[in-house]
């Protein structure tokens, strides 16, 4: 039994299906940067894709590819793999780049940490965009900063160079894109963790849309921890958790809201966007049958209201539901003809409606027939369909009708005349 398992597991592996916790490296693409002044005196920057190696081990370890960049993450109090658990290897964006720290040259406050460091980002994000990870990565080194901007001389890189590293700061999002009904509750999250205890960190929250920012909330550490605003729990930032809650989404809660963590001299961003999404109420001017006679008309309403972002499909279909039944062969719906749309009305709460509508002409081979409404939109997993059900009634000889009622009433009315004529002429008799 323990061979057929080890060979199971061995078969496992190599077919590559392994998660994030299992490896111990992962491919990622260096984007360098090599900054120059160009011939009309202005900075310029060219980025240079470079294939890279995170693997993580001991100092020491040899690089599983040699013929990259490696980068060598060693012995922390922050393992990265924690933040990336479960997920499979080929469901992730690997993303590093050099740090610049604007000139701020600080001792990292950890055990045997060096004067001096080099430092890097690696961004990590999902496929499908259920988070995003960024983490510093701090290369020790022997060498003093130049005494100018740090991006003006990096330090070159070799093809094969192994650099040896610590992860010192991470910063996570579970939520990067949001989409949120009007007048729902929204917990943006964003999460952070630090190598050492008791970090001096400064937390803030921004929101911006079409050129416009504003701070929702700041807190510092330091001088006694002050903070501004709201929507952020306090007493969850000791445990790293800086996770914004916007009580009330309205129209204008639309935007990007920027989650940003800051410990000198690292500074780190995460951009979450949030889309306001709201279904559209979908409904017909008649009800799940409608009876008419041959030839008779009748305008048909499919009404769509209340629903954001314009973007809105509203079609008309028709089917014989005897048929659709089937499994086999049964025929598609048809579009029904000369459909008309009215123009989108701007609703007060800032959402739209729309109607699409057509002139039904009663037909005796049309009686049966099922007629659809489809309404499709960004916020609905499955369009919304309604439906009925049109029975048509073959036309009644009014006229004849009629002719009979009258013939009917004249003969009562004779024989009522009769009747009060023999009446009054016995009387006449008696007196």
């Amino acid at each position: 039994m323990g061979l057929i398992l080890k060979i199971l597991v061995y078969l496992y592996l190599y077919a590559g299906v392994q998660s994030v916790h299992q490896v111990s490296w992962l491919p990622c693409q260096f984007i360098d940067e090599h900054v120059f002044v160009n011939n009309e005196g202005h900075t310029e920057t060219q980025l240079i894709h470079r294939e890279a190696m995170l693997q993580f081990g001991q100092s020491g370890d040899a690089p599983v590819n040699p013929q990259a960049i490696t980068y060598l993450l060693t012995g922390s109090k922050l393992d990265l793999r924690r933040y990336i658990e479960g997920v499979e290897v080929d469901d992730l964006e690997c993303e590093l780049r050099r740090f610049s720290t604007e000139g701020i040259d600080v001792r990292w406050p950890v055990q045997g940490a060096q004067e001096y460091n080099r430092w890097f980002t690696v961004t990590l994000k999902h496929t499908q965009g259920l988070f995003t990870v960024i983490s510093f990565l701090r290369h020790p080194s022997d060498q003093p900063p130049s005494g100018q901007q740090d991006y003006r001389s990096w330090p070159p890189i070799q093809d094969r160079e192994k650099l040896t590293t610590a992860v010192a700061m991470v910063i996570k999002t579970l939520s990067p894109a949001v989409k949120a009904s009007l007048g729902s509750q929204q917990r943006l999250h964003c999460q952070f963790a630090v190598d050492h205890k008791g970090p001096d960190v400064t937390v803030e929250w921004h929101w911006q849309n079409r050129g416009e920012r504003s701070r929702l909330f700041s807190h510092s550490s330091r001088s006694g921890g002050q903070s501004q605003g709201s929507g952020v729990v306090l007493r969850s930032l000791a445990g790293g958790d800086a996770s914004y809650t916007l009580p009330f989404t309205k129209m204008s809660s639309e935007g990007t809201y920027v989650c940003s963590v800051s410990v000198t001299p690292l500074f780190a961003t995460l951009d979450l966007s949030l889309h306001v999404e709201e279904a559209p109420r979908v409904s017909l001017n008649v009800g799940p049958t409608l009876s008419l006679p041959e030839g008779g008309e009748h305008k048909v309403i499919c009404m769509a209201e209340g629903y954001y972002p314009l973007d809105v499909e509203v079609l008309w279909y028709q089917q014989d539901p005897a048929l659709a039944g089937q499994r086999v062969g049964a025929p598609l719906p048809k579009p029904v003809p000369n459909i008309l749309l009215s123009s989108h009305k701007y609703n007060l709460d800032h959402t739209y409606s729309l109607s699409a509508f057509f002139y039904l002409q009663a037909s005796l081979k049309e009686t049966g027939r099922q007629f659809t409404c489809t309404v499709s939109h960004r916020s609905l997993r499955v369009p919304i369909k309604k439906s009925f059900i049109l029975t048509v009634e073959e036309p009644s000889n009014w006229m004849g009708i009629l002719a009979l009622v009258f013939i009917v009433i004249a003969l009562v009315v004779l024989v009522m005349l009769k009747y009060l004529y023999s009446a009054r002429k016995t009387a006449q008799k008696r007196y």
